[in-house]
C-alpha cells in the first residue's frame, strides 16, 4: 500500500466519533424520557429522528452539537397550535427531560430545548409530523409553527453516498476536519450542500477509489471558484442555507495546500503538509513506514480540538502591543501596515475582546514556525493558560512566521477563537 493510502486511511479512521456509544446512550434516555411523558412508553427509540451532521452521517469526531426531532402526538396539534402554544411545547419538552437528568443544564432557547452535558449538547426540537414526511417545528420569537423537511436532506446525502460509492461522505468529513483547522465558517448543512453541489458537477469519482488526495484538492478548489453569494439552497429538502461569511478564500488557500501536499508524497514532511490541510485528525508522522526520516526537532504541537469541543458562536479578536525599554508601545497591526518589521527582544502584550459574555476562561497557543525554530527544536504550540484574565505576555526570540491563537472556553466548550499573525525578521 502507498504512502498518501495509508496516511488517509489513518485520518479517515480518526475521524471517527470515538464517543459515539455514549451519544448514542444519551439520545436512547432523551427519547425514553420523553416517549413516557407524552405516550407512557418505555421505547428509547420511536418517534425520534436524528437530524443535522449526526443524522446525515456526515459528523466527525469532536461534535459538540446533536440533532434531534421529537415527534409530538398529533392528539396535541390542536392544544399546541394555540397562542402560547409554541413555547409551552418546548416547555412540557423540557420538563419531560428534566425529570431523567434533574442536576443537568436544560434550557429553552426559542426553537429548541438545550441538553448540556460535559462533552457535547443536545438540541431538541419537538415537531408534528406532516403527511408528506416533513415536520412542524414551533417557533416561540413568531408563535408559530413552521415547516422544515430534514427527511429529504438525509435521503439526498443518502443517495449521493451511494451514487459516488462513499466517497461523499469521505469528503463531508474531511471537509469538517478542514473547516474545525482553519475556523472557516460554514455550517455542517452548508458543507454537504456544497459536497453534493460538487459531485453533481463531476462523474470522476462516482466509483470506489483511494484517490482522497485529488479529490480534496479538485474539491477545495471548486469551493474557491463559486460565487460570492449570502445563501444556498440545501441539499434535498432545498431549504435556505446562509452564508455566515466568505469562505472562498481559505478553501484556495486549502487547494494550495493540497497541491504542496501531492508534491511531497513519498518524503518525510507529506505528513506535515497533510496536518497543513485537516489537522490532528492526519498521524504526526508514519511510524515504521518506508520514507524519508522525519525533521530531527520535536513535533509539540497542541490541538485545541483535542481538549475541548468546539462550537463557535462569538466574535473574538487578538490585538498586540509591541514594547521595548526606551521606546514608545506600538500596535503590531500598525507596525506591519507600515511594514516596520518586528524583530527579536520585543515584548508583546497580547488582549483580546469578545462578544462572549462572562464568564468564561481563555487558553493561548503560540506556534514557532521557521528554520531556526526547528534547529532550537522551540516550536512550541501547547494549549496553555495565559497569566491574564484577558491578556498573555510573550517576547520576541528568533525570526520566523509565527502566530498565536486564543480560545474562549466556557461551559467546557470553546465558544470563539481567533489567530494573530507574528512574524518576526531582520531586516
Amino acid at each position: 500500500m502507498s504512502p498518501i493510502i495509508e496516511l488517509f486511511e489513518d485520518t479517515l479512521e480518526n475521524l471517527k466519533v470515538a464517543n459515539a456509544d455514549q451519544i448514542k446512550a444519551r439520545r436512547d434516555e432523551i427519547t425514553r424520557s420523553l416517549n413516557k411523558h407524552f405516550r407512557s412508553s418505555n421505547s428509547d427509540t420511536l418517534y425520534r429522528l436524528m437530524v443535522g451532521s449526526w443524522g446525515r452521517h456526515t459528523a466527525i469526531d469532536g461534535v459538540s452539537d446533536l440533532d434531534m426531532i421529537y415527534i409530538l402526538p398529533p392528539s396535541l396539534r390542536g392544544e399546541l397550535h394555540k397562542t402560547g402554544g409554541c413555547r409551552k411545547a418546548l416547555q412540557r419538552t423540557k420538563s419531560a427531560i428534566a425529570k431523567h437528568y434533574s442536576t443537568t443544564s436544560i434550557t429553552v432557547d426559542h426553537l429548541v430545548v438545550v441538553v448540556q452535558f460535559s462533552d457535547f449538547k443536545f438540541e431538541i426540537q419537538p415537531c408534528f409530523e406532516n403527511s408528506d414526511g416533513s415536520f412542524e417545528y414551533p417557533d416561540t420569537y413568531s408563535d408559530s409553527w413552521k415547516r422544515t423537511n430534514p427527511r429529504a436532506e438525509i435521503e439526498a446525502m443518502r443517495n449521493l453516498n451511494d451514487e459516488t460509492s462513499g466517497n461523499a461522505r469521505i469528503l463531508c468529513r474531511l471537509a469538517r476536519a478542514w473547516r474545525r483547522k482553519h475556523d472557516v465558517e460554514m455550517n455542517g448543512l452548508l458543507i454537504d450542500t456544497l459536497v453534493w453541489r460538487f459531485f453533481d458537477q463531476t462523474r470522476i469519482y462516482r466509483v470506489p477509489t483511494l484517490l482522497y488526495d485529488q479529490i480534496a484538492l479538485e474539491f477545495f478548489t471548486f469551493l474557491s471558484q463559486l460565487p460570492k453569494q449570502e445563501k444556498w439552497n440545501a441539499l434535498g429538502s432545498r431549504q435556505v442555507v446562509k452564508v455566515k461569511k466568505n469562505f472562498q478564500g481559505k478553501a484556495k488557500k486549502a487547494a494550495e495546500f493540497c497541491s504542496d501536499a501531492i508534491a511531497s508524497e513519498e518524503k518525510a514532511s507529506m505528513y506535515t503538509k497533510w496536518r497543513k490541510v485537516f489537522g490532528r485528525f492526519v498521524p504526526a508522522n508514519a511510524n515504521s513506514r518506508t520514507l524519508e526520516p522525519r525533521e530531527q526537532y520535536q513535533d509539540t504541537e497542541e490541538f485545541i480540538e483535542d481538549f475541548y469541543p468546539l462550537d463557535i458562536q462569538h466574535d473574538m479578536q487578538i490585538n498586540c502591543t509591541v514594547t521595548q525599554n526606551g521606546f514608545r508601545p506600538m500596535s503590531l497591526k500598525y507596525m506591519l501596515q507600515k511594514r516596520i518589521w518586528l524583530r527579536p527582544s520585543k515584548f508583546l502584550h497580547f488582549e483580546i475582546s469578545t462578544t462572549v459574555p462572562e464568564p468564561f476562561e481563555l487558553r493561548w497557543k503560540v506556534l514557532n514556525r521557521g528554520e531556526e525554530a526547528e534547529r532550537l527544536d522551540c516550536v512550541r504550540g501547547q494549549i496553555i493558560k495565559g497569566a491574564g484574565k484577558r491578556d498573555h505576555q510573550e517576547h520576541t526570540d528568533f525570526r520566523g512566521d509565527h502566530y498565536v491563537e486564543c480560545y474562549v472556553i466556557q461551559n467546557g466548550v470553546v465558544v470563539a477563537q481567533s489567530r494573530i499573525d507574528v512574524p518576526i525578521r531582520w531586516e
